[in-house]
This record gives C-alpha cells, structure tokens and sequence, in this order.
C-alpha cells in the first residue's frame, strides 16, 4: 500500500514545481530577450557599421586621401560601431543578468523590450541622418532624444544593483556597511560616460538642426566627443567585466583593489581633460591609468590556476592579454600624435588600435565566451570559427593601423593599397563573429535548456 500524503504536503509540492515552473520560464524569456539585443548589435556591427567603413575605407584608398569621404559618412559609421554594436551588447547583458529583473513578474519586460525599440530606432535614424542627410534637422534630434530615452529606461534597472557586503563569509555582521562589488562601481563610471556621451550627442544634435548647415560636428568638437565615447564609456566597462570575469576565466591571482581604484580615477581625469582641449596630458592620464589597471588585473602576472577553455577555444588567453596590448599601443600613439604636427593618420590609428584591436577584440573574447551560456545554456557553435575571427581581426588591426600612419603621414605611398585589404580583413572577421554566434542561438538546445523548455 503506497504511503499516504497530507493535504499540506501536496499542497507543498504543487507549489514548489508552480515555482520551478514560473522560474524556468522567465529564464527563457530573458534568453530571448538577451539574444534580441545581441541580434540587434551584431546587425549595427556587420551593415552600418563595418560594411559602411569598407566602403569608406575603399574610396579614401582609391583617391589616396580622406577628404574624398564625406565626414557625415564617417560619423555615422563610428556611432553605429559605438552605441549600436557594442550599447546594445552592453544593453542586452545588463537586462539579463541584473537580479532585480531577474525577481520582476513577466510583464515587466516591457520596459527592457521598450528600450530595444527606442534604442535601435534612435542608433538607425542617427545613421540614416549622417548618410542620406534626408531630413537630418529633424532626424538628428530624434535619434538622440530615442537613445537617452532607451537609456534612462535601462539606468534605474542598473542601479537596483544588489549591494554585496566585502566582509568574510555569507553572513556578515548584523549592521555592517555594505559595499559595492569593485567591478560594479566601475561599472557605474562606464555608466556616468556613457550618459555624458549621450547628453553631449543630444546638445549637439539640437544644435546642428539649429544653426548647423549640415549633420557634421565639427572635427575639434568631435575629436573630444571620441575620447569621452571611448575611454569615458567603453574602456570602463570592459574593465568592469574583466574585473568580474576575467580572474575566474584565465585562472588570475586576486587583483590588487587600490591600484583598481587609481586606475578608474586616472582614466577620468583624462578623460575630462580631453574635453578641456588638452590632448597630450590627456593621453598620458590614460597611459597611465592602463598601466595601473593592468597592474590591478595582474594580467600577465603568472596565473594561480589553469584557464577554464572548456567550450571556447584555447587560445582565448592569450587574444585577452593582446587586446590589452592594442589598449597600449594606442595610448602611445595618442601621445605621439599630440606633438606631431599634421598628425590625422596617427590620431586615426590610435583610434582603431583602441576601438579594434582593444574593445572589438575584448568583445570578440569574452562575448563568446559568456554568450552562449546566458542565452540559454548553449554552447559555442564553433571554437575554431572563434580563432579564425580573433586571428584575422589581429592581422586586420595590424595591417590597418601600420598602414594608416605609413600612408595619411606620408612615410609609404605604397600604404594607400593596405588600406582595404586591412577593411576586408576585419569584415571577414566580424562576419565570422556573426555567423558563429548566429549558429549558436539557432543550434539546437544543450540538455540544461531542454529542461528550461520542459518545464515551461
């Protein structure tokens, strides 16, 4: 005779697999939700963004001068790449991995599916705007208005970040302070760029529709605006998420926490005084501030445990360690341009060696490998796709920043002919990026997300 059950106690089951059941599928809603926003970045990334600088790239090469593109075309190009590629990754994990969200109710997806939409609406027509300059006076503000709009939908979701108490244990004293976590108050800075940046854009767009007579910021102006989107916005945050990853990823012994610190504030500071107009103590504050948060990171410090590379491929250590490199190399090409005279190639290839070799790579690395695990337990579709696409976005980097400063200052004629070899080097990179991670969400489910389904 089967042992009887209580009425409590079925009670107490039915309920316990209602929660399992209700937490199952809110996971794969928000897979879902994330592998929209990494959809919509890889789109920005592959067409506005690196096919539209190929086509850049190809006419400057064919007339052996930059002035042939029209700067629209190149702005447009850059805030594809920034807010478009990378804001909608950074959008996308944030949404996923917050706990606050993670505790909501279904229907309060709204508001991270309402910011997809103003976002990728605002980052299209701001590039529509630069391209075609088809009603640009009234485009360039909406898009702006769109994107600060996604943004501040995202920012109170950010800042209900759980607070995590540094104390010994997983009962800390009764009263005791709590703290943020080191990675997510660097976060928090990437956070503060990254709303400058969009403010900025917002005044300037205005000001363009008003008194500008075409959507074109000025070179000085935009120069600086550069710096902030970069080192004010994106560096921060990959900081953030190598201090958060990359110690349990590449075996790190613990980072140095003060030197963190000095390097965040540093990297500020120069930040700030590029937007001041001084771009050689600028350049050195960020040197400098790299240098100490390489240092913290102890990144090419011997490692304490071997790499995790199960899933991705084994040399995924050593492109993490390159893009830092890359972080170096433009740092001193920034501080070589900013006491050459007639130094556009360098100023150029400073940026590329930051915004490729350096964001595009970290990117290129960590994305694939946490990706796949966010959006639903999957795998990585291909670990030898993975290292061809870091491999050549190496080569292509190389190729277009050697070429760009041999070339524009005139050391190698001859250099002008690198130039979209460089360019379709780096979009068969991306593309693989694309297809891999493409493969990966449409590849069917590993068994911990049949589970997920099952139970949903």
């Amino acid at each position: 005779m089967p042992p009887l059950i209580s009425v409590e106690e079925l009670q107490s089951s039915r309920g316990a697999q209602s929660t399992i059941e209700f937490t199952a599928a809110r996971e794969l809603r928000l897979s879902r939700l994330l592998i929209a926003y990494i959809a919509t970045g890889l789109f920005f990334m592959l067409l506005p963004g690196t096919f539209l600088g190929v086509w850049n790239l190809i006419a400057i090469s064919s007339h052996r001068s930059v002035e042939t593109v029209s700067p629209a075309w190149i702005q447009a190009h850059g805030h594809a790449q920034v807010f478009g590629w990378i804001g909608s990754f950074i959008l996308g994990i944030g949404y996923y991995s917050i706990p606050k969200l993670r505790r909501m109710k279904a229907f309060a997806l709204w508001a991270p599916w309402t910011s997809l939409v103003m976002w990728s609406s605002g980052v299209t027509l701001r590039w529509a705007a630069g391209v075609y300059e088809w009603h640009w006076r009234a485009l360039l503000p909406i898009s702006a208005v769109l994107e600060i709009g996604a943004f501040l939908i995202f920012l109170p979701i950010v800042s209900s970040h759980r607070l995590a108490t540094e104390t010994v244990g997983n009962n800390p004293p009764k009263g005791s302070p709590a703290k943020l976590d080191q990675w997510i108050l660097i976060v928090i800075t990437g956070c503060i760029g990254w709303l400058a940046a969009l403010v900025i854009n917002l005044l300037s767009a205005v000001f363009l529709a008003w008194r500008g007579s075409s959507p074109v910021l000025p070179h000085g102006f935009d120069q600086r605006l550069l710096v902030l989107e970069t080192w004010g916005f994106l560096v921060p945050f990959i900081w953030g998420f190598s201090t958060k990853w990359l110690a349990v990823f590449l075996g790190l012994r613990a980072l140095h926490a003060r030197p963190l610190l000095w390097a965040v504030a540093l990297n500020s500071t120069g930040v700030i005084v590029a937007l001041f107009g001084l771009p050689l103590m600028s350049s050195i504050l960020l040197l400098v501030g790299l240098a100490f948060a390489v240092y913290a990171l102890r990144l090419f410090a011997p490692s304490e445990r071997p790499a995790k590379v199960k899933g991705v491929h084994t040399s995924f250590p050593a492109f993490v360690q390159l893009a830092y490199v890359w972080a170096f190399v433009s740092s001193v090409l920034a501080i070589w341009a900013s006491v050459t005279v007639n130094s556009a190639g360098i100023w150029g290839a400073s940026r590329h060696a930051l915004t490729v070799g350096f964001v595009a790579m970290m990117v290129f690395c960590i994305g694939q490998r946490v990706l796949p695990a966010f959006s639903g337990m999957r795998l990585l579709f291909s670990t030898k796709l993975m290292f061809m696409a870091l491999l050549l976005l190496s080569i292509g980097c190389f190729t277009r920043v050697g070429s760009e400063v041999l070339a524009y200052q005139g050391f190698a004629r001859a250099a002008w002919g690198w130039l979209p070899v460089s360019a379709i080097i780096e979009m068969t990179a991306v593309t693989i990026f694309a297809v891999n991670l493409g493969f990966t969400f449409a590849k069917k489910k590993n068994g911990a997300e049949s589970q997920y389904r099952d139970a949903a």
